[in-house]
């Protein structure tokens, strides 16, 4: 390359968006408004959950959380029924609890009774378990239980039974969401091990959550990964030089090397993540390795979940995706968390072929 063509590269480059030049600041009050499914579940309903023929907890699954839903109207709702002498609506649980391996549709479903919820967009909540903690900690305690009491629903994804502390702060929150007449609903994970092949256990979500558990029906939901059912492994990487030809052509792009990348997300908390791909079309990354510290390994987990709710797809270069966690990690306490951050950046990965097409 000429000196005149590496100048231009480079000022071409300069006006592409870094994410680790990113320094997001979210304010309490946006954290509250945004909970809520993220857009890649923005139009996903009951409807069109497809089961598995092969798997009948998937159909009951819908069936049982469709009832659920007709449960939870609106205040004024049943204020109206009062009035006008109809019967009331059929009781039901205090909450429900969607176990079941990665990829079966879990936050699908979650979404699904989050739309199918009769209560105005305000009195409904939708967030990861991270996102709730990372409100208690913008809120306090205290405040965190009066932003959501009034609320008719909670859903909780991906609660988190593999951090002890965090799990006991968030189950004393819900039990106050509870007494306070809130329905709940959540997925969840937990270390490997605990049932057969480390799948997701119901018994020990129900333990850690305490005296909430007679509050919460457990669905089981079986299946496989439905991102691979049928879908090839990782696609191959592309050169340095695709990877920053195409991020200066396509609208919205950022444009990181992926050892930077990581060393950011060290400096800004996961909470704000979301908000660092704000106005973010398409994520490319150069010189993509394997992780090897555990810290940066779950803080990349985060990023990948953001990315993966807002549908941003990552174009990379370096290593596949499906070989930046050791096989020590794979094996270990945070295993599930890793192989859900594979399956979501081998789906966005899928997705950044149509930018080289």
């Amino acid at each position: 390359m000429s000196s005149s063509a590496a100048a231009d590269a480079r000022v071409a480059e300069a006006r592409v968006i870094a994410l680790s030049q990113r320094e997001p600041r979210v304010p309490a009050d946006r954290m509250v408004a945004e909970m809520v499914p993220p857009p890649r579940f923005d139009s996903v309903r009951f409807d069109n959950y497809l089961p598995d023929p092969a798997q009948p907890s998937q159909t009951e699954a819908v069936r049982v959380l469709e009832g659920f839903a007709a449960t939870l109207g609106s205040a004024a709702d049943t204020r109206r029924r009062w009035f006008r002498r109809e019967a009331p609506a059929p009781a039901g649980p205090g909450g429900v609890y969607l176990d079941g391996g990665y990829g079966v549709g879990k936050t699908h479903l979650l979404a699904s009774l989050w739309h199918a919820t009769p209560a105005p967009r305000e009195q409904k909540a939708f967030g990861t378990f991270v996102e709730l903690t990372n409100l208690v900690g913008a809120l306090g305690f205290q405040h965190a239980v009066q932003a959501l009491s009034g609320h008719r629903l909670v859903c909780i994804d991906e609660f988190e039974l593999d951090d002890p502390g965090d799990t006991v702060l968030v189950s004393t929150l819900l039990g106050k969401l509870a007494d306070a007449g809130v329905k709940l609903a959540a997925t969840s994970n937990t270390l490997p091990g605990k049932l057969g092949e480390g799948r997701f256990a119901a018994t020990d979500f129900m333990r850690e959550i305490q005296g909430l558990s007679a509050r919460f029906r457990s669905l089981r939901i079986d299946g496989q990964d439905y991102r691979h059912r049928g879908l090839p492994e990782a696609p191959s990487p592309y050169a340095d030089e695709q990877v920053a030809a195409l991020a200066q052509r396509t609208p919205g792009a950022s444009l990181d090397d992926f050892g930077a990348l990581l060393d950011h997300l060290a400096r800004v908390h996961p909470s704000r993540y979301g908000a660092l791909c704000d106005g973010v079309d398409a994520v490319f990354l150069r010189d993509v390795k394997p992780v090897t510290d555990q810290a940066t390994a779950l803080r990349l987990v985060v990023l990948a979940d953001r990315l993966y709710d807002r549908e941003v797809p990552v174009m990379a270069s370096g290593e596949p995706f499906d070989r930046i966690f050791s096989e020590e990690m794979l094996a270990g306490g945070y295993r599930k968390k890793y192989f859900r951050a594979i399956s979501r950046l081998t789906a966005l990965a899928r997705d950044a072929g149509r930018l080289a097409a």
